[in-house]
């Protein structure tokens, strides 16, 4: 029987596939699927990073523009893109999560064409509002285009690879800014252009159509909006607070909203069948330990790569250029333990690598903290903290994203896009603490930096807990049941217990 006649025999499948394809083979062009999608994951993510480096020559070209100005170039993107990652993730459940891509990838697309040819900073602001809300759609539809076409037997190494990409992307912002930025800080912009355009291209023929099933709903308006304006508000106030003051009337008015937001959502989405967030997502324990350990994991991985810049362009004086190779060798590493993610894990399992590669966060940054000089002394007392780390962020993340596909086929896209904005909002978080903790005048310049250190410590062993305590109490849990008392109530038949996927 052909593989034609086999698919044709099958039923509809639940999750809502417009193709159908054996379930234990996955698609005929899974591996190029994969190579399609992990591009425009890299072209998503690396635009979250790789500004960080040009700011310093956007401020020349746009002369007069202040630093709190500028920052906006940062904010705007983080702001809009963790704002939108859940609601496009959930539309794309429901309207078709390729339509959803190219979509996004177009959007991305064209506002990296307003970005490098900005007349002013204003243009250049808006150019990454919609460059934000592209990379919104982008990101949750990828992964959950990617986990319906490979088998289940290869989804820790397929996430292994799409996690390594975000990993690499995140960490390469700074050595390929460094190199672009040499040329022109607008090439950091051009280069996504024909990117883009091949993979609109190459993603028309070969990416499936996956949507929800054919009765679902669209999410809860009122859920949608708390949702929105519970990260906005608290990514807002979290990137306003080192300039306005954390004790300032605008930024606690602007936490308290947001956490009133936050309840609205929760309540929402406790009481309400169609809420954005359903709480059927949460079931999964492995799911719920991702999203804490990815927030946390990201406040110190922030840290992590905003600190080596600052610390090699401000102390010890390097080029944007040469701070860049300088920092190379982290992406290199993390993409040498990203993609043999899914073999670790398969032997030590998800739980072990991803605490394993949160302490090597926290090893790094101790590293640093013990042995970084005020002077430049870069094989002694800055690579070795660097590897690291590179190794710590190749391990964790797979093994965290990976937690998505222990959700029903029909809700992995969601899933992805919260667990991304858990690392969106984490981020966040971690780049306005390290900058409220650099703001304060010292004359001795290594102590600000030996903060930052400090604070990646705290976050990352935070997450190093947060994904082992709750695998240590389950199984301590089962554990108990296994040998307590067993005997049956006599007269009453008990009933057989659920089975329960730790995995």
């Amino acid at each position: 029987m052909t593989v034609k006649q086999l698919v044709a025999k099958q039923p509809p499948r639940p999750d809502g596939v417009a193709e159908q394809w054996p379930a234990d083979e996955g698609h005929e062009r899974r591996w190029v699927i994969l190579s399609v999608l992990a591009a425009v994951a890299f072209m998503a993510q690396l635009d979250l990073f790789i500004v960080n480096i040009a700011i310093p020559a956007m401020a020349h070209s746009f002369g007069g523009s202040s630093l709190s100005g500028l920052s906006w170039v940062l904010n705007a993107y983080a702001i809009v893109f963790a704002a939108l990652l859940v609601p496009a993730g959930r539309l794309a459940d429901h309207y078709g999560r390729r339509r959803f891509l190219l979509v996004g990838v177009l959007v991305f697309t064209l506002a990296s064409v307003i970005c490098a040819l900005a007349p002013s900073l204003d243009v250049l602001v808006a150019g990454r509002v919609i460059q934000a809300a592209g990379a919104a759609a982008i990101v949750p539809a990828s992964l959950g285009l990617l986990l319906p076409v490979f088998p289940g037997r290869h989804h820790n190494l397929v996430v292994g690879v799409w996690a390594g990409v975000a990993a690499v992307a995140a960490s390469s912002g700074a050595p390929l800014g460094g190199l672009l930025v040499a040329v022109s800080w607008r090439w950091i912009f051009i280069v996504n252009v024909p990117i883009g355009l091949f993979t609109v291209l190459l993603g028309t023929r070969v990416l499936p159509e996956i949507r929800s099933r054919v009765n679902a709903r669209l999410p809860d308006p009122a859920s949608v909006v708390a949702l929105l304006a519970a990260v906005t508000l608290l990514i807002f106030g979290t990137v306003e607070g080192p300039r306005w003051g954390w004790s300032s009337i605008e930024v606690i008015g602007l936490l308290a909203a947001a956490a009133l937001a936050a309840a609205v959502t929760v309540r929402h989405s406790l009481r309400n069948p169609n809420a954005l967030i359903e709480p059927s997502l949460f079931a999964s324990r492995e799911f719920s330990t991702a999203a804490v350990g990815l927030f946390l994991f990201y406040i110190a991985f922030a840290v992590f790569l905003l600190v080596t810049v600052l610390f090699l362009q401000d102390l010890w004086h390097y080029s944007a250029l040469r701070a860049g190779l300088a920092i190379a060798p982290g992406p290199l590493v993390a993409a040498v333990f990203a993609v043999n993610s899914g073999r670790i894990t398969g032997r030590f399992g998800r739980t072990a690598s991803a605490t394993t590669g949160a302490l090597l966060i926290v090893g790094s940054a101790v590293f640093w903290l013990v042995a970084a000089p005020a002077h430049p002394a870069y094989l002694t007392g800055f690579l070795p903290g660097l590897l690291l780390g590179g190794a710590g962020a190749g391990l964790a993340q797979a093994p965290l994203f990976a937690a998505a596909s222990t959700l029903p086929a029909d809700r992995t896209t969601t899933g992805s896009a919260v667990l991304n904005m858990s690392r969106q909002v984490g981020s966040a978080v971690g780049v306005a603490v390290l900058v409220a903790l650099l703001a304060s005048q010292t004359p001795d310049a290594l102590a600000l930096f030996q903060r930052g250190w400090v604070l990646e410590i705290v976050a990352g062993l935070g997450a190093a807990f947060s994904i082992a305590i709750p695998r240590a109490l389950a199984a301590r849990a089962r554990s108990t049941r296994t040998i307590g008392p067993t005997t049956p109530t006599l007269g009453v038949r008990t009933p057989p217990r659920e089975r329960v996927n730790h995995a």
